[in-house]
This record gives structure tokens, C-alpha cells and sequence, in this order.
């Protein structure tokens, strides 16, 4: 992520984003006691990024000494808060509405197994499959994953050990597996409470990478919650771009 004291142009943030060759890179500035939060793929900007604005709290808390407890971001999503907790940080997010859809013969081919339920929410597909060993060792059509959604595929399974499994492919955007991805989840989370009759939940992203998040539903938001780490510091010489 990175902290500006003011909005660069559109294309050096884009070039920015591809340079970093992350599947989200955030830019935030102040708004009064706010931020202004925006998150960009190598390809494009997106609307939504859990684990970017998770980055953006911990580097404002950590490092830029931001003194209140909780962050307010204004971002193509609405006002997004992030309060920083005992265990690492909770971030509130509005709910991903969804309806059923079908099952067809493009997304079997998409996922590599027949889904037992698909659901359309806002700009995502979601496939739901038997088993969480099924999905770990699941090898994705990334192709046939670009045509099957112009947005992108969420493939998730009930836990064995936590509630809800997933993984998240947005290949369209340049990112063919995404690590953790907190948008994901605001989907994911009023699936699996409606299915389990839960409103608190744990749920793993089985990426290669991985993460591990608590998901509680409350009326049409969502509070996700996990860590960070810091992993690297740096500057960017905007002239080289």
C-alpha cells in the first residue's frame, strides 16, 4: 500500500499497481480526520479490497501513528471502518446481496467439478462444491474462469475444521489466485450463515498463501477480522514510471 499526501494521476497510480504486480496495491490520503481509499489491480481500479484495507490500518496505526481507534476510509464501496482490536484489527464492510443461478456445463468446465449450488452476487460468481479436500486440490480452468464471469469466480466448501473454505480467481483483473480477499467474504458470509444458521464465523482462504479470517454478519454488514504484518518499506521514484 501507499500513503500519499495527494491524488496522483489515474495512469501513474495504474502504472504504479502493475509495477507491484500485487493482486490489490492501495493508495490512501487524508480527508480531515479520514482517508480517502482506493485499490488497484496490475489490470484495473476495483471497488472493493478486504486485505489491502487491512494493510492500509496497520501501516496507519503501526507506523503513521493514527491516535483513534478506529479508521473511517471513503472509497467506491461507501465509508469502510477498521478498529483496531485485541487480536489484530476488525473491518466493517456492507454485505454482497446474491441470488441463485445455474449450474452450467461452462462453470463445471470452469471449476473442474460439478458445484453442488452457484450463486450471482454483485460483479462475482460463486460455486459451491462437496468437499474441502476437493477444493485444495482443485486445478481451476483459468480460461474458461475468464469467460464464465467478467468480474470473477469464488469456489468455496464447508469446513472441516473452521466453518467455510474458499479460494478466489479474478483473472480478468490480472490476478489469476487471489491470496485472501476480504470482498470475497462479504459474500461468503451471508451464504454460509443463511446455510448454517450462524452469524459468527471462521473461515480459510486456501491459497497458496492463505489466511485466516473471522466473519460475523450483522443486518447488511459484515465485520471481518484478522492480522498484519509488516513486510517490507520503501520509496518510489515516480519519474521511472
Amino acid at each position: 500500500m501507499c500513503p500519499l499526501e495527494y491524488w496522483l494521476p489515474d495512469v501513474t497510480l495504474q502504472k504504479i499497481a502493475a509495477e507491484n504486480n500485487l493482486s490489490e496495491t492501495a493508495f490512501f490520503v487524508p480527508k480531515g480526520n479520514d482517508f480517502e481509499l482506493r485499490w488497484l489491480t496490475p489490470a484495473t481500479e476495483v471497488d472493493l479490497c478486504g486485505h489491502a484495507t487491512l494493510a492500509s490500518s496497520h501501516i496507519l496505526f503501526e507506523l503513521l501513528n493514527y491516535k483513534e481507534k478506529t479508521i473511517k476510509f471513503h472509497t467506491r464501496s461507501g465509508v469502510l471502518s477498521v478498529e483496531r482490536t485485541s487480536d489484530g484489527y476488525s473491518m466493517n464492510f456492507p454485505i454482497n446481496t446474491f441470488k441463485e443461478t445455474e449450474v452450467t456445463p461452462l462453470l463445471s468446465r470452469a471449476v473442474g467439478v460439478k458445484p453442488t449450488h452457484a450463486v450471482l452476487g454483485k460483479n462475482i460468481l460463486m460455486a459451491e462444491i462437496g468437499s474441502e479436500s476437493e477444493l485444495r486440490s482443485l486445478i481451476p480452468e483459468i480460461y474458461t474462469v475468464m469467460q464464465v464471469h467478467p468480474h470473477g469466480l469464488i469456489i468455496t466448501a464447508k469446513g472441516d475444521k473452521v466453518d467455510f473454505v474458499s479460494r478466489s480467481f479474478f483473472p480478468n483483473l490480472g490476478i489469476n489466485e487471489d491470496p485472501v480477499t476480504g470482498a470475497s467474504h462479504t459474500l461468503l458470509t451471508p451464504y454460509w450463515s443463511a446455510k448454517l444458521g450462524k452469524s459468527n464465523m471462521k473461515a480459510q482462504q486456501l491459497s497458496k498463501r492463505g489466511g485466516d479470517l473471522n466473519c460475523a454478519l450483522s443486518a447488511d454488514r459484515v465485520d471481518i477480522g484478522g492480522q498484519a504484518i509488516l513486510y517490507l518499506k520503501g520509496e518510489i521514484e515516480i519519474g521511472s514510471i
